[in-house]
């Protein structure tokens, strides 16, 4: 089978081509992609090449297909995966494979590593190496985009599972945030910032009394507060607190206070700045913990940390890069029981656009691109819509739509995007 898939051969070096794939051995399977989310960590893959740890030295001469955040559907599954899989079934991949026998060993990725699979794609050959490691992962939930959001809001959900503190008198570690606790998140009201507070707030388990989340523009914090407004997260045992650092004299003071004068049991950093982590350090509680959400791209990053407070304090520090598959099982469930992740998504485009958009990724305002893979459509932001309906019925009729849901994205406008929009 034929497939249109964009496909990185070095430093800054994307190409969107049609090729062959290979018939499928009975350890395999054929998908089609339906959507796949653009993120970071490809425009980081795509900007440092084969230099890049889950890219192939030889990537030049044996390109691979880029994008992990993808839901699709299954078309064809090999003799040895019948009893676990069959056509027609939804699906999204964890793409942190941690397989010692995959090409590149546990750093082997979907989207980074192999000739055959990736997002960004229209149909592609599941390898052995996912199947085994049980990373094929299917969606009982409605449409496709919310499989996309799945693997971003399954970094968010081992971020919080990965946490950890202890009891006075003990050096045991009771992994998870505090339940009832204090908790903030800075920087954050971009992309994961949005999906953070979506699945805090939304938990059942476990949950803060208190969430205060930081940025330091007006509106992008002015749009998260409309789409998870502090009376819905009131609703949901939580006080809710939006705060514009950039305008306070005093940062940490200003948290603190906020806090009661106690500091935060939890608090996530979603941005490699230096003065952000900091200040998440100086806000922290005792026996707080400090989450470096966000991956520096400068293998030399480094910022201050109060090692008194580390010592007397009890404070800690962890980081995430990535969730895992039990993160990913629990965030497709959370996605099939309703949990809707559209604020997340601000532009929307076809396979056509994503080289360009990866390329450009930081320089692109707005929070995440869905990309639906076979169709060929320009990167266009949610709020454009209207704009450009002025001139074509296309593009009116997905700002009707999306004016049904404030804006955001839905599963009615995705529906009518795959029936209308033009193939690539």
């Amino acid at each position: 089978m034929k497939t249109k898939a964009v496909r990185l051969y070095g430093k800054e070096d994307l190409r969107l081509e049609e090729f062959e794939l290979p018939q499928i051995k009975e350890d395999e399977i054929l998908a089609k992609v339906v959507s796949d989310s653009i993120c970071m960590s490809s425009y980081k893959a795509a900007k440092q090449g084969p230099k890049h740890k889950r890219i192939p030295d030889n990537v030049n001469e044996n390109p691979v297909i880029i994008g992990h955040e993808m839901a699709g559907e299954i078309l064809e599954v090999g003799a040895n995966w019948q009893h676990k899989f069959k056509p027609g079934q939804k699906y999204s991949i964890q793409t942190a494979l941690y397989y010692e026998d995959g090409p590149l060993g546990v750093l082997s990725a979907p989207g980074y590593t192999y000739p055959n699979i990736g997002g960004d794609a229209t149909y592609v050959v599941i390898p052995r190496d996912v199947l085994v490691q049980d990373c094929l992962l299917t969606y009982d939930g409605p449409g496709f985009y919310p499989a996309s959001m799945a693997e971003p809001l399954s970094c968010v959900i081992g971020a919080m599972h990965a946490n950890y503190h202890t009891k006075p008198g003990s050096y045991m570690h009771q992994m998870e945030i505090v339940d009832g606790g204090k908790m903030a998140i800075l920087a954050g009201v971009g992309p994961m910032g949005l999906a953070a507070i979506n699945y805090v707030v939304n938990r059942k388990d476990r949950k803060p009394s208190l969430l205060v989340v930081t940025d330091i523009d007006d509106v992008r914090l002015q749009r998260a507060a409309d789409i998870f407004t502090v009376e819905w997260a009131k609703e949901n045992g939580i006080e809710l607190v939006y705060l514009n650092t950039a305008g306070v004299e005093n940062p940490v003071e200003k948290l603190k206070e906020i806090s009661g004068g106690t500091g935060y049991n939890d608090v996530f950093a979603f941005a490699p700045v230096a003065p952000v982590i900091e200040q998440a350090d100086a806000i922290l509680a005792f026996d707080g913990c400090l989450n470096f959400f966000a991956g520096p791209t400068n293998p030399d990053f480094s910022a201050k940390l109060n090692f008194y407070n580390v010592h007397y304090a009890a404070t800690h520090i962890t980081g995430t890069s990535g969730g895992n598959k039990d993160d990913m099982a629990e965030a497709l469930d959370c996605l099939s029981k309703g949990l809707d992740p559209a604020g997340l998504i601000t532009h929307i485009g076809g396979l056509n656009a994503v080289a360009k958009t990866t390329l450009n990724l930081p320089n692109i305002p707005g929070g995440k691109k869905l990309i639906y893979t076979h169709k060929k459509l320009p990167l266009t932001a949610i709020d454009d819509f209207a704009e450009k309906g002025k001139n074509d019925p296309f593009y009116a009729e997905l700002a009707n739509l999306v004016s049904k849901t404030k804006g955001l994205w839905n599963l009615e406008a995705e529906k009518y995007l795959l029936e209308n929009a033009p193939e690539i």
